[in-house]
C-alpha cells in the first residue's frame, strides 16, 4: 500500500479510545485516515457504524476499513452486509495477514474487549502490511463475490 491509501475507521461508543489510538498509529505509518467516529461516549449502535464505514470502502471513497466494537463480531456482521465488503474479525496477527493474502479482505474488525492496545496495533500492522496473493485465492474470492448476487 502507498502513503496515499485512504483508511476509514469507525467503532461503537465503547471503543473510542482504541479506535483513536489505531487512527493515530495508521496516520504515523503514512496512510490517509478518515475517522468517522463516534466522538462521544453516548450510546450508539454498532451496526450503523459498521455499515457507514463499509459503504465508504465499497464506494471506493476509502481503500480499506478498520472497525472496532466490544467483540468485533457485530460490527463485522453489519459491514459484511454491504456488497463488495470482505471483513474479518481478527484477534491475532496470523489471521490478519491471511485475510488480506488469501481472502483479499478490504476491512478488518477487532474486539476491544478481547484484545489490548498493543496487540491491536500489531494486528493492524499485519493487516496493512499484507497484500493479496491472487492465483488460486482469486478464484475463491470470486466465488465469495458471486454469492452476493
Amino acid at each position: 500500500m502507498t502513503a496515499k491509501t485512504r483508511i476509514v475507521l469507525s467503532s461503537d461508543h465503547a471503543d473510542i479510545k482504541l479506535r483513536q489510538t489505531i487512527a493515530a498509529h495508521v496516520a504515523e505509518l503514512g496512510y490517509e485516515v478518515e475517522d468517522i467516529g463516534p466522538m462521544t461516549s453516548e450510546s450508539t449502535p454498532y451496526p450503523k457504524h459498521g455499515e457507514e464505514a463499509a459503504r465508504r470502502v465499497a464506494s471506493g471513497e476509502c481503500d480499506l476499513g478498520i472497525i472496532v466494537c466490544g467483540t468485533g463480531q457485530g460490527i463485522m456482521m453489519a459491514a459484511n452486509k454491504v456488497k463488495g465488503i470482505r471483513c474479518g474479525v481478527c484477534s491475532d496477527t496470523f489471521s490478519a495477514r491471511m485475510i488480506r493474502q488469501h481472502n483479499n479482505a478490504n476491512m478488518l474488525s477487532m474486539g476491544a474487549r478481547v484484545i489490548g492496545e498493543g496487540l491491536a496495533l500489531d494486528i493492524v500492522d499485519a493487516f496493512l502490511g499484507a497484500e493479496f496473493e491472487g492465483g488460486r485465492h482469486a478464484t475463491r474470492v470470486d466465488m465469495i463475490t458471486a454469492i452476493e448476487g
